[in-house]
């Protein structure tokens, strides 16, 4: 997954940056039947360094979904996105901080929460869909 080396970036001057990267998504956040991710999870992140060691992860994510609409059945895709917006420390945090240690931040866990707080309930086709036939009596 995607990591930010602190001591390096520190070592070179560097208290801020940029990440541009795509990973796969897995499969088992979707609670949604008959969908599964259609692309990469398409990233645009910033970071910086704080003097504390702290460092604050911004940015934006972008993914599509294809499967069966949850109404009608027919097939769908739709691009969805979210930000992200993160705080990693070394140590003795608020609970809505997430840590890291030896000097390595891995953006795992607040790449995996953006998605799942990007993911729709349903997937709809978005047309004036009608329900099935077998459903209108």
């Amino acid at each position: 997954m995607i990591k930010i080396d602190v001591r390096k970036a520190l070592a070179r001057g560097q208290f801020a940056g940029d990440i541009q990267t795509e990973f796969q998504a897995d499969g088992s956040l979707l609670e949604i039947p008959y969908v599964e991710f259609s692309s990469p999870v398409a990233a645009c992140l910033h970071y910086e360094i704080a003097g504390d060691d702290s460092v604050e992860i911004t940015g934006e994510i972008r993914f599509s979904l294809k499967g069966a609409c949850s109404r009608c059945l027919k097939e769908t895709e739709q691009t969805f996105s979210g930000e992200v917006d993160a705080r990693y420390v070394l140590r003795g945090a608020a609970d809505e901080d997430y840590r890291y240690t030896g000097g390595v931040v891995d953006l795992s866990d607040c790449l995996k929460d953006a998605v799942m707080l990007a993911l729709p309930m349903r997937l709809e086709c978005g047309e004036d869909c009608s329900l099935p036939a077998w459903k209108e009596s």
